[in-house]
C-alpha cells in the first residue's frame, strides 16, 4: 500500500470508531473494545503511513471530487505531513491501549449538585457513545488537516478538529467550570480560524487561487508576505499556545477527560505548530530574519512564563497544561532561531535549528501525553487532581509511578533521555550566534539562549515537585491510602510511551536520519554533518563545536549504578534499619512533609511580578501569646487574563447590556422597530 492510501486508511478508521461506539450507551463494550480497537488500528495506519513517507522522501498528491463545483479538495502527503501524521499515530496507539480501561469511570453515574433533589444531589449519566464519536471526528480531522493540499480542505479539517475537540472539553458538562473552559475554548479557537483564514486569504489573493501549490507560485512585496506571516503567527500560535494567547489551556486541558487532554497536549497543538511550519518555510517563500526575531522573542517569553505559571500550579492537570505552553515556546525558539538563520544566508545552521524544533514537536508529543495519562491514572485511582491531597502512590501504584518518573525526567530534560536531545539542539543552534554580522542579533540572541536554560532548570524544579509531593512520602487523603495500581491495557499505554522516551534519547542519530527528508524539502539542505560520525555520537555543526553520545551516557550510568549497589550492598548487610530521624516530635506523619505550595514559594518569592499574587494568612488566638489556628489562602492570577482578556470581556458585556435596552419586552414598539426599519430600506431602494 502506498503511503497516501495508509493515510486515507487512517482517517476512515478514525471515522469508523467514532461510527461504532454509537451503540455504546446501550452496550459499553462497543466503545471499549470496538472503537479503541479501530481508532488503534488507525493509529498504526497513520504511523506506516508517516514512517514509510520519511523513508522514501517522495511527494504523492491527490484530488477527490468533493467541495465546490470549481475546487476539488487537494490532498498531498509528503515528508513535513508524514512525520506529523507519525506524531499523531504514535498519540493515537498510547490512547486506544489505555481508553478501554479509563473510560470505565464514565460507565458509572456522575454525581452533581442539584438543589431540587431532596438530598441535594443528582446522578448524571454521560454519553459514552459521544465520547467515542467525537474522539474520532478529533482524530480524522487531525490527520486530515496534514493531508489538505488547498486552504478549503485545510479549514474544513481545522474546523472539524476545533469543533470535535470542544465538545470533548464540555463532556462533562454537568460542571460549570467545565462549560465556562469549554466556551473560552471554542470562542478562542474561532478567533484563530478567521486569523487563518485571513492568512490564506493574503496568499491566494496573490496566487490566484486556493491550492497551495499556487500559493506557493505568488509573488508577494515584503510587506505583505510580513503581514501574512503576522496573520500565521497570531492564528497557529493561539491553537499553539502562545504567550499571550494561551490561556485556553489550563482551563481546556483539565476539563476534558484524561485521555482526550493527552491528545489536546501532546498532539493537536502539534498540528498547530505542523500548519505554522508549512505556512511560513513553505508556502510563504524565503522567511525574513525579522520575522525569527520576532518569533524567537516570543518564544522566549512563552517557554519562561509557560515553566514559572507551572510551577505554581497546584492542580496537577493545570500544572501540565501550562507546561505544555513551556515546550510550545521552545519549539517557537527554534523556529525562530531557522527563520533568522535563512535570512541572514546561513542555511547550514537553520538546518540545525529546524531539526531542533521538529525533534522537540516529538519529544514533546511523546512525554506529555505519557504525563496526561499518568495524571488520567492518579485521578482513576484516587479521584485527586490537588497535588496538595496526594501522597505515597509511589507504593500504591508502583508500575504507573514508574513511567511516570521517566517522563518526568524526559520533560526536564535530563540525559539519556529524549527532552535532553531536543532542548540540547536547540542550545547549540542559539550559540552559533558569531557567525552573524547583525550586533543586535548577537546580543539577543545568547539572552535567548541564557533564558532557555533557565527554563530548563525550573521546568526541572517543577518536576521533582510533582514527581516528590505526589509519589513520595506518605498519602495526605484516605482514597490515596487505598488507591491501587490501574489496569494492563492502561498501563500499557503509559509503558509504549516511556519505552520511547528512553529510545528517542538514546539513538538520535537514527531519528535524525530519519528526518532528513524535512530539512531537503524545506531547506534543500541535508543535517549530514548531525550524524557525520555514525550511531554513537551526535554532532549538529561539527565534531570540533560540540557532539553529544547518549549510549555512553547510558553506558556510564549503568556502570555507576552496578558499581554503587554492589558497595550498598556489602554495608546494607551489617548495617541497623530504623526510622527517619523525626526531631524528637514522635512518629512522623503526612503533615510535617513538603506541600506543593511549599515547595514554590522560594522561586515565587524571587519572581513575585510575573504573577498577580493575593495572599492572605488569618491567625486565631487566645491570648496574645498562644496561636489556636492558622489559615492561609493563597490565589494566583495570570496577568495576560486579567490584563487582556479581562478587561475586553467586560467591554463586550457593558456593550451587550447597552444594546439590550432595546428589549423593552412590549409588542408595540417592536412593531415600531420594524415599521421604521422598513421605511428606511424603501428609502434606501428608491
Amino acid at each position: 500500500m502506498s503511503p497516501l492510501t495508509l493515510a486515507y486508511a487512517a482517517v476512515a478508521g478514525a471515522l469508523l470508531s467514532g461510527v461504532v461506539s454509537l451503540a455504546a450507551d446501550r452496550f459499553p463494550a462497543a466503545l471499549r473494545f470496538g472503537s479503541f480497537s479501530i481508532l488503534g488500528a488507525a493509529g498504526v495506519a497513520a504511523v506506516a503511513a508517516g514512517v514509510e513517507e520519511l523513508l522514501s522522501g517522495t511527494r504523492i498528491t491527490s484530488q477527490l471530487p468533493f467541495g465546490l463545483p470549481w475546487l476539488n479538495w487537494h490532498l498531498r502527503l509528503d515528508p513535513l505531513s508524514g512525520f506529523f501524521m507519525a506524531i499523531v499515530g504514535i498519540a493515537v496507539i498510547a490512547v486506544s491501549l489505555y481508553g478501554p480501561g479509563y473510560v470505565r469511570e464514565f460507565e458509572r453515574p456522575t454525581r452533581t449538585a442539584d438543589p431540587a433533589h431532596s438530598d441535594g444531589e443528582s446522578h448524571t449519566h454521560q454519553s459514552l457513545a459521544a465520547l467515542g464519536l467525537f474522539t474520532g471526528i478529533f482524530v480524522a480531522g487531525m490527520l486530515a488537516v496534514l493531508l489538505a493540499d488547498d486552504a478549503f480542505v485545510f479549514m474544513i479539517s481545522w474546523e472539524l478538529m476545533s469543533v470535535s475537540s470542544y465538545l470533548l472539553v464540555a463532556y462533562q458538562h454537568h460542571n460549570p467550570a467545565n462549560r465556562h473552559a469549554a466556551f473560552l475554548y471554542l470562542l478562542l479557537a474561532e478567533v484563530g480560524a478567521l486569523v487563518i483564514l485571513l492568512a490564506f486569504g493574503v496568499l491566494a489573493g496573490f496566487g490566484g487561487n486556493f491550492t497551495f501549490s499556487a500559493m506557493r507560485a505568488a509573488h508577494l512585496s515584503p510587506i505583505w508576505a510580513s503581514v501574512a506571516f503576522t496573520l500565521a503567527l497570531f492564528g497557529f500560535g493561539m491553537k499553539a499556545g502562545m504567550v499571550p494567547l494561551h490561556v485556553w489551556l489550563p482551563e481546556a486541558h483539565p476539563a476534558a477527560p484524561s485521555h482526550i487532554s493527552a491528545l489536546m497536549s501532546g498532539v493537536m497543538i502539534k498540528v498547530a505548530i505542523y500548519g505554522l511550519i508549512r505556512f511560513v518555510f513553505d508556502l510563504l517563500g524565503q522567511p525574513q530574519w525579522s520575522w525569527g526575531l520576532a518569533t524567537l522573542a516570543i518564544g522566549t517569553a512563552t517557554a519562561l512564563l509557560g515553566v514559572l505559571y507551572a510551577l505554581t500550579q497546584n492542580d496537577l492537570k493545570r500544572l501540565l497544561a501550562y507546561s505544555s505552553v513551556e515546550n510550545i515556546g521552545i519549539i517557537l525558539m527554534g523556529l525562530g532561531l531557522g527563520m533568522i538563520f535563512i535570512g541572514t544566508g546561513h542555511p547550514a545552521l537553520a538546518v540545525v535549528a529546524l531539526l531542533a524544533a521538529l525533534y522537540h514537536s516529538l519529544n514533546h508529543a511523546v512525554f506529555k501525553t505519557l504525563l496526561f495519562l499518568g495524571a488520567g491514572a492518579v485521578l482513576y485511582r484516587t479521584h485527586e487532581r490537588d497535588l496538595d491531597r496526594l501522597g505515597g502512590l509511589i507504593r500504591r501504584m508502583p508500575v504507573t509511578a514508574f513511567f511516570v518518573l521517566i517522563g518526568c525526567l524526559s520533560i526536564a530534560a535530563l540525559p539519556p533521555f529524549n527532552g535532553f536531545v531536543s532542548e540540547w539542539l536547540t542550545l547549540q543552534a542559539a550559540l552559533q550566534v558569531p557567525v552573524l554580522a547583525s550586533g543586535v542579533l548577537r546580543s539577543i540572541i545568547p539572552i535567548a539562549a541564557a533564558l532557555l536554560a533557565l527554563t530548563t532548570a525550573l521546568a526541572a524544579a517543577t518536576f521533582v515537585k510533582v514527581y516528590g509531593v505526589a509519589f513520595l512520602g506518605q498519602a495526605r487523603t484516605r482514597h490515596v491510602a487505598h488507591a491501587r495500581e490501574v489496569s494492563l491495557g492502561m498501563r500499557a499505554g503509559m509503558g509504549l510511551l516511556a519505552l520511547l522516551c528512553i529510545v528517542l534519547g538514546v539513538v538520535p542519530t537514527l531519528v535524525i536520519r530519519l528526518i532528513d527528508p524535512i530539512t531537503q524539502q524545506l531547506l534543500q539542505l541535508s543535517p549530514a554533518a548531525a550524524t557525520a560520525r555514525g550511531w554513537l555520537w551526535l554532532t549538529p555543526v561539527s565534531p570540533h563545536v560540540a557532539s553529544y553520545s547518549a549510549p555512553l551516557v547510558v553506558a556510564a550510568i549503568a556502570i555507576t549504578f552496578v558499581v554503587g549497589y554492589l558497595l550498598l550492598h556489602r554495608r546494607a548487610r551489617s548495617a541497623r534499619r530504623s526510622d527517619p530521624w523525626d526531631c524528637g516530635f514522635g512518629g512522623l506523619n503526612a503533615r510535617m512533609q513538603y506541600t506543593s505550595t511549599a515547595f514554590a514559594q522560594p522561586i515565587r518569592r524571587v519572581f513575585a511580578p510575573v504573577w498577580r499574587i493575593d495572599e492572605r494568612i488569618e491567625k486565631v488566638q487566645a491570648s496574645p501569646t498562644r496561636i489556636t489556628s492558622v489559615r492561609h489562602q493563597l490565589r494566583i492570577g495570570d496577568w495576560s487574563w486579567l490584563a487582556a482578556y479581562l478587561p475586553i470581556g467586560n467591554l463586550v458585556l457593558a456593550a451587550a447590556r447597552r444594546v439590550g435596552r432595546i428589549q423593552t419586552g412590549s409588542i408595540r414598539i417592536y412593531l415600531a422597530y420594524s415599521f421604521f426599519t422598513l421605511l428606511l430600506l424603501l428609502w434606501l431602494i428608491t
